[in-house]
């Protein structure tokens, strides 16, 4: 069972990805995880990643890849995988299909101002790391812990600006893998995966409920 999820940033990806991860056993791989592997493997390739991240630039897609391709290979992928964040352009999903076949690609769709609303109102007691948020998890008194008292917090990476600038971002260049994959096209011998838009307003429990609907059904189909 070999997944991509795709969605903007705050639509339940991460919720959905750790519900998937536990019931099929398969591993979650994202860049980030990745990148940061190859840094502390102390590897050739793990040296380039360094040198780059550390000089503040993006790393380009040839190296990513490379480092996928890699991280796809080892025992534990074996059974299935579920890709979160990657591929973030449809040049990477192309090179991605070079290197194996996808059998689900599940794009969690939410309208950008329940985008942020949800980000914008998220507080955080930095010392636990616990969540709030002001309108569907509220703290019992406003503005604080509720096991503390001490003051909640709005993030950096929550506010009004940076959501819309990362939205926008998004939009450039990862929304474009939602034409990719609703119009695949097969190339010689390679296997289409299956495209499924779900509505990622609905409940994460109803999104899960659909996701592994969906999955059961595939795996009996081939069992």
């Amino acid at each position: 069972m070999r997944l991509i999820l795709l969605g903007a940033p705050g639509a339940g990806k991460g919720t959905q990805s750790k519900e998937i991860t536990k019931r099929y056993g398969i591993p979650q791989i994202s860049t980030g995880d990745i990148l940061r592997a190859a840094i502390a493997s102390g590897s050739e390739l793990g040296t380039k990643v360094k040198e780059i991240v550390e000089s503040g630039r993006l790393v380009p897609d040839d190296l990513v890849i490379a480092l996928v391709d890699e991280r796809l290979k080892q025992p534990d992928c074996r059974q299935g995988f579920l890709l979160d964040g990657f591929p973030r352009t449809v040049a990477q999903a192309e090179a991605l299909h070079q290197l194996t076949d996808i059998d689900f690609v599940i794009d969690i769709d939410v309208p950008d101002a329940e985008i942020i609303e949800r980000l914008t109102g998220r507080r955080m007691h930095m010392p636990s790391g616990r969540i709030y948020h002001i309108k569907y998890q509220p703290p019992k008194v406003p503005g604080v812990d509720d096991v503390t008292g001490e003051p909640l917090i709005q993030r950096p990476d929550d506010s009004e600006e940076t959501v819309r600038k990362r939205l926008s971002v998004y939009h450039e260049q990862t929304r474009p893998l939602r034409d990719f994959y609703s119009h695949y096209k097969t190339r010689s011998n390679e296997k289409a995966p299956q495209y499924v838009k779900l509505n990622g307003t609905s409940s994460p429990g109803n999104i899960s409920d659909t996701i592994f609907s969906l999955l059961d059904q595939a795996r009996k189909s081939h069992s």
